[in-house]
């Protein structure tokens, strides 16, 4: 079923109240997604490689006429232990939050948690270096 049908079968913001128990295919990795194992009524993501599509403006709306891919790019920890992913959407760059399901891919929630320390926006080879410019010993010992 098309965006355009789900907007005409469907009154605005239905899916604020309503579950969706659509299955989709994903746009990234091409895995069928079922509502089944995710442990909420609402899947808005890949549990494979965790993207999703730009079709909220708020959460259920379906009111966006972007309909970019939306990647993971951090996690973060809500209150009261929760992990959600921040999306951010490659073609308008829009950042959104959706919880973890139960069936997500561990190995791509830590991979996606870890990158940031994978990946530091300085070298590596440099840390001693860099941390007694900051006035520390510079000693990794």
């Amino acid at each position: 079923m098309n965006r355009e049908n789900k907007r005409k079968k469907f009154q605005k913001n239905y899916y604020q109240t309503h579950s969706c128990n659509d299955s989709f295919t994903c746009k990234v990795c091409g895995r069928l997604m079922t509502p089944e194992n995710a442990g909420t009524e609402y899947r808005n993501h890949c549990s494979n490689c965790l993207s999703s599509l730009h079709v909220d403006d708020e959460p259920g709306d379906r009111a966006s006429d972007c309909g970019g891919i939306m990647e993971p790019v951090s996690v973060w920890v809500r209150k009261g232990g929760e992990w959600a992913i921040i999306h951010r959407c490659k073609r308008c760059g829009k950042l959104s939050s959706n919880r973890v399901a139960a069936d997500d891919n561990p190995m791509k929630l830590m991979s996606v948690a870890l990158k940031p320390l994978c990946e530091p926006p300085f070298p590596l080879e440099r840390i001693e270096e860099l941390t007694a410019l900051m006035g520390g010993d510079g000693s990794l010992k």
